[in-house]
């Protein structure tokens, strides 16, 4: 159980939060009828989105964070929920323990989500280790991973009428490969379109729709945009068609993603939108059929707020969770570990109502450090309030050299915490690993603040002796988007040693708020 020592300026703070939660949300229902996107405002990228019965399902690129390959499930295709993580953690390259290289930008990526005969597919690859399959008879899991003997580049799974299985794959140049029952090619690829507006065509899903077979890609990058390629045959030859290209309300292309109908004949698609340092934004658009070619957005243009999908029915506003007072004995859904975990050297048995970090490597910087946990950032729908991520941390058993706290985590990186060096502890910040400011303390509880705004691609850290008053600690953080790592900025808690092991941390808690700018 919590300590809750709580005095009035800490009530009227948690009733100022809160009520500023409600008021700036990051969900995107809207509670009258309509959404606004991005439908999740935060980096879930390069969707695939199917519907079994009633209940939506969508998967996305978590890349080397485990458990990985996360399953969303929704209703009304607005109000998502987590579901399930496909990927445990991947032991097939010493790699994904950070044991002398690593995986940033090299993992799953582009997966493709099928529903068949009462399974549930999903095939995706890697950079480096191949090609791979998962299956389960629940969205649930548990998830059956099977490697294949090779890998297809942004795969499109698609399961045709009389039985046959084949995948559309390629970058610019899109091939059909036919595929046994073991997801092996049965013959070699064929050759069905090359783009021919502008290199990087890619992303595609393969539909039958209207005794059409479709591709549904992308042509890539910032400026992305959608088209579809049918054919009456799945070899073609296929014609092209632009259904839409527009950089809409984050100024970016809206692009890369499924196709997706109704319980009531509503067609929808969800892409994606680049939001910059965090991460890539999934947006949800209508879709008319006109001679028989799947129109995305109004009018050739994205929709920003809309009517939400007919389904038969309303559902309530679902809320992802950010927050952790850590008093399960399993980590939340929003959590994952960069890389795969040392589970000897975490708990949230050993000191209930704590999460124990204890070092699990020596190490020199944080991005090689083992048990880094993280979660995506959340932007909210208003540009006058940043993403606030406070932690209270007990480090009374850290060892000389260990650096432990809270971090804004891409390339570059930055971070608050304490470090111990020659028997004395300091408040450190490191921005894009470089050591800006340091003071030191004495004491073995501390508040750390991270605060990451989205508009400006800025952030700024904290600390606190008492959780009420904040004191800013080192210099500015510019967040950036970097391909070498290809996920959004994210919220970190770690413990490293870089100089021997034994020493542990204890989080309290890890509470997310938006928080108003000040001028």
């Amino acid at each position: 159980m919590k300590k809750l020592r709580i005095n009035i300026v800490q009530l009227s703070f948690l009733f100022f939060i809160c009520a500023n939660i409600y008021s700036q949300k990051y969900y995107s229902d809207n509670g009258d009828g309509t959404y606004t996107n991005p439908i999740l405002y935060s980096d879930f990228p390069d969707p695939d989105v199917i519907r079994v019965d009633s209940t939506f399902y969508m998967v996305t690129t978590t890349m080397f964070i485990f458990p990985g390959v996360t399953i969303l499930k929704s209703y009304d295709l607005v109000n998502w929920e987590y579901c399930s993580n496909a990927i445990e953690r991947f032991d097939i390259n010493k790699c994904y323990n950070l044991d002398g290289c690593n995986r940033y930008g090299k993992g799953q990526w582009a997966t493709s989500l099928k529903y068949h005969k009462g399974k549930f597919y999903l095939l995706f690859m890697t950079l480096d280790e191949g090609g791979f399959l998962c299956t389960s008879e629940k969205a649930e899991g548990k998830w059956v991973v099977k490697k294949l003997p090779r890998g297809f580049y942004d795969p499109g799974l698609f399961f045709d009428d009389d039985g046959k299985i084949y995948v559309a794959h390629g970058y610019n140049k899109i091939y059909i490969t036919e595929l046994d029952s073991n997801f092996s090619a049965i013959k070699d690829d064929v050759l069905v379109y090359s783009g021919d507006i502008r290199p990087g065509l890619e992303g595609t899903h393969v539909y039958k729709i209207n005794d059409y077979y479709f591709l549904y890609c992308t042509y890539g990058g910032p400026d992305g945009f959608q088209v579809a390629l049918r054919s009456k045959n799945i070899y073609g030859p296929y014609e092209q068609k632009i259904v839409i290209r527009d950089n809409g309300n984050l100024g970016t292309g809206i692009h890369q993603g499924a196709l997706v109908e109704t319980q009531k004949g509503e067609w929808w698609s969800i892409l994606f939108q680049d939001g910059g340092a965090f991460g890539r934004f999934p947006t949800l658009q209508p879709v008319k059929w006109i001679d028989n070619w799947p129109m995305v957005g109004l009018n050739g243009k994205g929709v920003v707020t809309h009517k939400k999908p007919n389904v038969g029915k309303n559902y309530s506003v679902k809320i992802l969770p950010t927050s952790d007072e850590f008093d399960d004995t399993n980590l939340g859904m929003q959590w994952g570990w960069n890389h795969n975990p040392d589970s000897t050297k975490w708990s949230l048995r050993e000191n209930k109502g704590f999460l124990r970090v204890k070092t699990a490597k020596v190490v020199s910087a944080l991005p090689q450090a083992l048990n880094t946990l993280t979660q995506r950032i959340f932007a909210y729908y208003s540009n006058n309030h940043f993403t606030s991520a406070t932690t209270k941390m007990n480090f009374e058993n850290i060892l000389d050299g260990d650096i432990s706290g809270i971090a804004i985590f891409q390339n570059p990186y930055s971070l608050i915490g304490i470090k111990k060096y020659f028997d004395k502890k300091y408040v450190i910040m490191i921005n894009n690993g470089i050591q800006i400011d340091s003071t030191e303390i004495n004491c073995n509880e501390i508040y750390l603040r991270a605060n990451a705004d989205y508009e400006t691609s800025t952030a700024f850290f904290e600390y606190s002796y008492d959780g009420n008053k904040f004191l800013k600690f080192g210099n500015e953080m510019k967040m950036k988007f970097n391909l070498s790592v290809f996920t959004g900025n994210k919220f970190c808690l770690f413990n490293y040693a870089t100089k021997k092991l034994g020493g542990y941390v204890d989080f309290d808690w890890f509470r997310v708020s938006a928080i108003p700018k000040y001028n």
